[in-house]
């Protein structure tokens, strides 16, 4: 059922009008606009200050889509289409755009690190798919569970962020929803982390355009998460629910959202010759159908602000998509931890450093010419001697590490406490990865460093 705003009983009496008009007709469209009512009402009697009608309004025998969409041009604020956009509905997994909003003001206020390792719950492992597959009692990285919410749009991953920040997804989810009141988001309120169904739980395509547009502004060091069409988790590659990143021109984000109460939505952003727009879909009939409409809201909206075709690289065609809580992922396997692998170079491509947060993705998009090779820092040492030491102990407790180059960096001028840093060389992006999860294991700390010299968080 889709849920609107109303004023008084007008609404009431025009639904009771509609549906005589249709009774009028006879037959099974009588009968499923009956029924369509009688859920309204019920639904309506249950929370008194909405009106309840059915997501889809009969007319006859053929359904007739309600949506809600609203595109907006970044750098003016100028709303270029909207349908609907202050009707109230359900926000899915759009949710989880004001997670990982809580999540990067936590992370440059120095509140939380991405290297950072939260635990999971018995409440957070035991979210319904989709999910990462977390096990109650172990710890996942925030960059991990991150990426987690960007690509597969898990939801055990969102719950252990919650419960990491607050100490519970209720208390999370009243911290989200003041939040979404400070950034003037008057129609919205949260009862999970997720998105996963709560009646409670309600929101307006405009309420999210505000969102993502705060995302983009506020953040936009960390708004490039949203661009990650994959990453690698336990040995497996995840893919991003956001398909439109695979076939539209100049798309870079941002979220999906699917439940049934809402029908697949859709926060999108996309640049064009350096004009960047934002749209928002509630309420499509199917992932496909939504992202096409996207798509051409997308296509007026640059037309309208005078900006053509933008020249990118060819993309391939988008794959077949699944809703995002209708099917549970795949069995991961347990024998790998955690980690980014080939999907560290993809990330750190897009994303540059972060003002706060210790030891975020830096390496700037470039390729990398042959003969570099990324390297393993093992922390630093009061001495030299102490840092080769070091050094030599990590390179000899990993398989085909013990003939890589060690190197010693020396103190900066600027480095009162005069610390040496030892550093394994000539690795490829993923035997650093790797290498420094085994380390880890082995409790020895450790960062992955790309050729740009600059580290990156590893587990």
């Amino acid at each position: 059922m889709r849920v609107f705003a109303c004023k008084g009983r007008v609404a009431s009496c025009t639904a009771v009008a509609r549906v005589l008009r249709i009774l009028a007709c006879g037959g099974a469209g009588a009968f499923f606009a009956l029924l369509m009512f009688a859920v309204s009402q019920a639904e309506a009697a249950r929370r008194p200050h909405y009106h309840a009608h059915a997501h889809y309004a009969a007319v006859g025998f053929s359904p007739v889509l309600v949506s809600e969409s609203m595109v907006i041009d970044v750098e003016t604020g100028q709303v270029l289409s909207q349908a609907n956009a202050d009707a109230i509905t359900y926000p899915a997994s759009l949710t989880k755009m004001m997670t990982l909003y809580l999540t990067f003001e936590a992370l440059n206020a120095g509140r939380l690190r991405l290297d950072q390792y939260l635990p999971v719950s018995d409440v957070a492992a035991s979210r319904a798919p989709t999910k990462l597959g977390l096990r109650p009692g172990e710890s996942i990285a925030v960059q991990d569970l991150i990426l987690g919410l960007v690509t597969r749009s898990a939801n055990d991953a969102a719950c252990a962020l919650a419960e990491g920040l607050a100490g519970s997804e209720p208390a999370f989810a009243e911290h989200m929803t003041r939040k979404a009141r400070y950034l003037g988001m008057t129609n919205t309120a949260y009862r999970n982390a997720s998105g996963l169904p709560d009646p409670d739980q309600y929101t307006t395509a405009r309420d999210q355009v505000q969102l993502a547009l705060a995302l983009f502004r506020e953040f936009p060091r960390e708004y490039r998460y949203f661009s990650t069409r994959e990453f690698y988790f336990r040995g497996k590659a995840i893919h991003n629910h956001n398909h439109l990143l695979d076939w539209y021109e100049g798309a870079d984000g941002i979220k999906t959202g699917y439940i049934g109460a809402s029908g697949f939505n859709l926060a999108a952003s996309a640049v064009r010759n350096g004009h960047q727009l934002i749209g928002v879909i509630m309420g499509g009939p199917s992932a496909g159908t939504r992202d096409r409409e996207m798509a051409l809201l997308l296509d007026r909206g640059f037309e309208e602000v005078g900006v053509g075709a933008n020249m990118v690289a060819h993309r391939e065609a988008p794959p077949p998509t699944v809703a995002e809580a209708e099917q549970a992922p795949p069995p991961l396997s347990r024998d790998k931890p955690g980690v980014i692998t080939k999907a560290a170079s993809r990330l750190a491509a897009h994303l540059s450093p972060f003002g706060k947060a210790e030891a975020a993705p830096l390496m700037h998009e470039r390729a990398v010419p042959a003969g570099e090779h990324w390297s393993i820092q093992l922390g630093a040492f009061h001495g030299e001697t102490a840092a080769l030491k070091a050094a030599r102990t990590a390179a000899g407790g990993l398989a085909g590490a013990k003939s890589r180059p060690v190197q010693i960096i020396e103190p900066a001028k600027a480095d009162k406490e005069r610390l040496y840093r030892a550093r394994l060389l000539n690795f490829t992006p993923q035997e650093a990865w790797s290498a420094c999860v085994a380390l880890h294991k082995k409790k020895i700390e450790c960062s992955v460093v790309p050729v740009t010299g600059l580290k990156i968080a590893a587990r």
